[in-house]
This record gives structure tokens, sequence and C-alpha cells, in this order.
């Protein structure tokens, strides 16, 4: 009757695991090959038709789920390693010693494959035997198909396969594997996370919080290295860009160290902004760099366009408004012996654009000679908010434009729910600038952040009719009766 129970729970676990959506993780068969563990404490050999005393014993031979943890563990919320032991029975060959090898080649597709649990183990009745355990699933009825024991034949290896018992323990099992045998019946699993030097950075779904600490306890256990695991507990804070976090498992320390692009960086994870699954768009922005252009970094966090930008011979000036960040900003350009190429600021991004921004175009625009490859590059990565900052540029700059080759190109990042989020982060951007970029933007998709929501780069160069404000061309009339009118009515001023 517990069998006939047991394999009912089985075929509802499978159930739901087909009907789950969005799951990362293949079945548990599939997983053995790709497991990595520790060498289990104990393998057993009994002969057949005799009992082995621990905690359970299955030999089902049909049972594509044969490794999985202790039943018993299910609904678990403090963790106890101990619990998950259980003992399952395997087909093996006893083998000469001398022959061991040939046979693990020979049979290479029936041998047991699951990384962390030895293939050969000893004979405790025979020093000059060993057993060659084999793949359950392989070899269901416990005895070799023809061709298998024609090899074994000439091999003068005798064919019969005995039954093991294998005592698996929570060393042998994947993070995955455990959280699936923990949690209740078809919730969706996920041993996922963002690391972040030492740290494990986990995002819960809420009928995964009940488990919190004995996950965080899990992902550290399976993963060398992992010295802290922590679970956001708010959205990220769109002013500073960090948000609340509670620590489940291991030491209480939030400042760490990561390298990206062969650069490291130093940070307090709690307190700044730091994303490791946007590696590869920093270096993508910084390739389009050449030596001697001007970047300009508007929400630069702790640095990770600045400073390799510094690194690739640019002049770069980079603001953050979170003092935090600016403060390891400063940091990591002394780490990197690039603090003489980077002028930082703590400024909120609006001043940062109309104050030091300007001032630099103002001088540096004017300058440039025909043909002359300096670029201008401003990067705007707050996909939060970054769209709402582009009015700023609306006639930044007075004067006659420069050459539409040295107009400043902005990579500007964003979100987008909508079913072409392309379109949608053009329109908007087109909305704050107050013109159409039809033809002049590119944009990039940067990754999925949730289903039905994008990250996006939109890259263009400013337009010269919005980044400049013409000077009056009545110049004759007295300063105090000069009207300028811009195309926005609403910038219309008196100058006086």
């Amino acid at each position: 009757l517990w069998r006939l129970g047991y394999s009912a729970r089985l075929l509802k676990t499978n159930h739901f695991r087909t009907a789950a959506s969005n799951t990362s993780f293949p079945a548990v068969w599939m997983l053995l090959a790709q497991h990595s563990g520790r060498i289990p404490g104990l393998f057993v050999v009994v002969k057949k038709n005799t009992l082995f005393t621990m905690p359970e014993t299955v030999e089902d031979k049909t049972n594509p789920e044969l490794y999985l943890p202790h039943p018993g563990v299910r609904g678990m919320t403090l963790l106890n390693r101990e619990a998950f032991k259980r003992t399952v029975v395997v087909p093996a060959l006893k083998v000469k010693k001398e022959t061991v090898s040939s046979v693990l080649k020979s049979l290479k597709q029936s041998v047991l494959q699951r990384p962390g649990l030895k293939r050969v183990v000893e004979d405790p009745e025979d020093e000059a035997s060993r057993f060659v355990i084999l793949d359950p699933h392989k070899i269901p009825e416990f005895s070799l198909g023809e061709s298998e024991q024609q090899v074994l034949k000439e091999l003068n290896v005798h064919p019969e396969v005995s039954k093991y018992h294998l005592e698996l323990t929570y060393e042998n099992f994947k993070s995955e594997e455990i959280l699936r045998a923990v949690l209740p019946e078809g919730q969706e699993v996920t041993s996922g996370f963002s690391r972040v030097g030492h740290i494990a950075h986990l995002n819960l779904r809420d009928h995964q919080l009940p488990y919190r600490h004995l996950i965080g306890q899990v992902i550290m256990d399976k993963n060398p290295g992992i010295t802290c695991v922590v679970n956001k507990t708010s959205i990220i804070d769109s002013t500073y860009r960090n948000f609340e976090m509670e620590v489940l498992a291991g030491e209480n320390n939030l400042v760490t160290k990561v390298k990206e692009n062969n650069i490291s960086y130093e940070l307090d994870f709690s307190k700044v902004y730091w994303n490791p699954r946007l590696s590869t768009e920093h270096g993508r922005i910084v390739e389009l760099l050449k030596p001697g252009d001007v970047l300009f970094d508007v929400f630069a966090g702790i640095g990770p366009f600045a400073i390799p930008a510094a690194r690739r011979k640019c002049r770069v000036l980079a603001n953050d408004l979170n003092p935090e960040s600016y403060t390891w900003l400063l940091h990591n350009c002394r780490l990197n012996k690039v603090d003489t190429k980077v002028k930082a600021f703590n400024m909120d991004g609006r001043d940062f654009l109309r104050g030091p921004v300007r001032e630099e175009l103002s001088k540096e625009l004017p300058l440039l000679k025909e043909g002359q490859k300096t670029a201008f590059h401003i990067v705007m990565n707050l996909p939060a908010l970054a769209v709402e900052f582009l009015d700023v540029f609306r006639h930044l700059l007075v004067g006659e434009p420069c050459s539409p080759a040295g107009l400043p190109t902005v990579h500007c990042y964003g979100f987008s729910k909508h079913s072409n989020p392309a379109r949608d982060i053009q329109e908007r951007a087109e909305a704050s600038l107050g013109t159409s970029l039809a033809g002049r933007c590119s944009t990039f998709l940067v990754r999925n952040v949730a289903p039905n929501k994008e990250m996006l780069c939109l890259s263009f160069q400013i337009p010269a009719d919005v980044l400049y404000k013409r000077p009056c061309p009545d110049e004759a009339k007295p300063a105090s009766k000069r009207l300028c009118t811009s195309q926005d009515s609403s910038e219309e001023k008196l100058l006086s």
C-alpha cells in the first residue's frame, strides 16, 4: 500500500512538472549527467534477498526518479541533512581487478554515470575483485542484453548482474533536487541566483518564503565560495537603485569584491547597485569607444562603464546621486589606477547634465576641426527613469551647431512591457526630446527582466535642432527688446 501511495505521489509530481511554466530544471534523471557532488559515505554490498537496515530501501525497476532524497523531507523548513539519507538498489558486475578498465570501456553506455558516485567499488570478500556499478535505468531488469553479454564473454567476465544497496546522502543531491523534495509538490522550485563575490542573491517567490532559511543554507552548501545568501525584500529604490535584503544564511558581511571583464570592483552590496547580468552590456558599450573619446556617465554607480572606458584611454566624467555609490566609484578608480582619468561627481542627473556636461560640450564642440575623430558618448543607465531625463537635452547648448559628426551619442536605457518594446522606448524618447528619431536611432535588447518586461538600450545622436538654441538673429535691437523664439514655445524668454 505504501508503494502504491508513493508511486501515486511520483505520478502527481511528474504531472505538475510537465504543467509548470518557465521551469529551468530538466527531469531529475537528465540532471544525473550534470550532477556535481561528493563521493557518498558508503557503498554496501549485499547478497540477494537480504535486507539492509537503512531509513528506506527502494527497489523500483521503472522509477525514472530513482535518485530522489528521502520522501520524509517534504515540508522541512529547518535543514536536517541526516534526513536526506536513503538507500537504493542498483545493478553491479563482479569483475577481476585487471579487467576493470576494459569492462568500463566496453560497457560505457551501461555504467553508472552520475558524478559524485563511484562506478567501481571494492569487494569486501575478495581483494582480487571489484564491483562495477551499472546504471539502473539502462539495466532495469537486472540482466544484460545479448550484446553486452557477448562483450563480457570475450573478456572472461561472468555476465550475472547482482543487486547492491547504494546509500545516498545529502551530499549526493543537487540543490534543485533537494529543494524539489522539500517544497510542496507542484510548486515552482528555483535554485537560481545572482552571484556577487561571496554573496548569493535570491529573489524568492511568496510560496518559497517559509523555506527561505533552508533554501539559503542549501545554496551555500552546494556552491563553493558562497559564504552569504541574501533575499531581496523590496523593489529597487529608483533614487539610489538599492533595495532592502534579508540575510538567509552565512555571515552578515555584504562588502564584497567582484571581477567583470577583467576589472576588479569592490562594493557594499547592501548600499549600492550591482547587477552581474549586465557584464555583456557594459562590455558592448565600452567596445564602441576609442582612445581619446569622451564619456559622460550620468548614473555611474560604482563605475562599470566609467572605469573600463578610462582604461581604454578615454576622458571620463562620471556621476551618481547615491553618496555610497560615489564613494565606491572613487575607491574603484583608485583600485584600478584610473583616478587621474575619471572626474567624479555626486549630483542629481539633471544637474550633472546641465552643469559639468554642458560646460564640457560648450568648451569642446566648437574646437572640433573638420575630420577630427573625437566622439562624445553619454550613457544613461537608469532604466526606470532615464527616458524622462532626455528633455534636458532640449536647447542644452547655445550657438551654431557643430558638424553632425561631432554631435554627442546618447545610450539611454529603459524598461518596456509593450508588445513592441523597441517602438515603445523610441516613442517615449521622442516625446521627451520633442522630435522624431525615425531613421536615426538604434535599439538593442539588453535582457529579459521578467515575463513581458524587457530592458533595452536606445542609441542615437542628439539632433542639432534639439541640442542647440541658436542666438537671436536681430542683434540690432536693444537687449531689453530682443525676443528669442525657440521651437518649443514654452521656452520663450525675454533677454535683458
